[in-house]
């Protein structure tokens, strides 16, 4: 609920911009990410050749779908600080 001289719906549209906004953002770093680099044809891991369909959908890609599998697999964020601060949050 809003206050003041603000409409019912204002916060849901200010997070729906602050969301698009920050979608935006990520597809732009994605992006000049990838157009650094010219794909390769064959895997960087198992030098295994790169379809070039996948080649065209994502530019800039290094490695085969199987290797690209396993490392995201293999992937395991770090646990982050939960600032809130909760009890609950500090029991691991």
């Amino acid at each position: 609920m809003a206050g003041g001289w603000a409409r019912d719906d204002a916060v849901n549209d200010q997070i729906e911009i602050s969301t698009a906004e920050a979608v935006a953002r990520a597809r732009l770093r994605a992006g000049q990410a990838r157009a650094v680099r010219e794909s390769a044809l064959t895997c960087i891991d198992c030098d295994e050749p790169i379809p070039e369909a996948r080649r065209k959908a994502l530019p800039g890609v290094q490695l085969c779908v199987g290797c690209q599998a396993d490392r995201d697999r293999a992937y395991r964020p770090a646990a982050g600080i939960n600032r809130r601060g909760s009890k609950d949050s500090q029991l691991k």
